[in-house]
């Protein structure tokens, strides 16, 4: 067979995330999202004798975000050494996705020298019963530590 069989999509809950801080491995039990993404950033290429505009990479730019259930004092903390001291910590997540059900195995993810951007302080909301806080970082490298394969079905890598 030559496409994906359904069993070996990946279930979006089957996984779990860590935030390593100061040395300490903290497991992100409340984190309902995570993404994190590399944009790559171009510059125009223009040559004489042609009027097509090339592009050519000169960078990446590597962000995320996460939703996460409110109450989890980790990156408040984080702001308030930074008002305190003036210096902001970074901090490495690690994302595990891991779901028994597919043949493709388990793949993780380290992200270093995460910064954050963005981080709610305080919040109420009288139309929702779950409150969860958006995050967004930034961090300067990525290490796959173990990728997933190919299904079965397609033959090992």
């Amino acid at each position: 067979m030559g496409f994906l069989l359904e069993r070996d999509s990946l279930n979006g809950k089957a996984g779990k995330a860590f935030a390593v801080i100061d040395g300490r491995n903290i497991e992100m039990f409340g984190l309902k999202k995570f993404q994190a993404d590399a944009e790559f950033q171009e510059s125009d290429f223009k040559v004489v004798g042609t009027n097509l505009v090339q592009k050519k990479t000169s960078g990446v730019l590597l962000t995320g975000s996460a939703t996460i259930y409110y109450g989890t004092p980790e990156f408040l903390s984080m702001l308030q050494t930074y008002l305190k001291t003036g210096a902001l910590p970074y901090f490495t997540f690690q994302i595990t996705n891991e779901d028994e059900g597919s043949t493709v195995g388990r793949q993780t993810v380290a992200l270093y020298n995460v910064k954050l951007q963005k981080l709610p302080i305080a919040m109420l909301d009288a139309d929702t019963e779950y409150l969860t806080m958006d995050i967004s970082f930034s961090f300067t490298n990525v290490e796959v530590l173990n990728a997933f394969h190919n299904p079965e079905q397609l033959g090992q890598n």
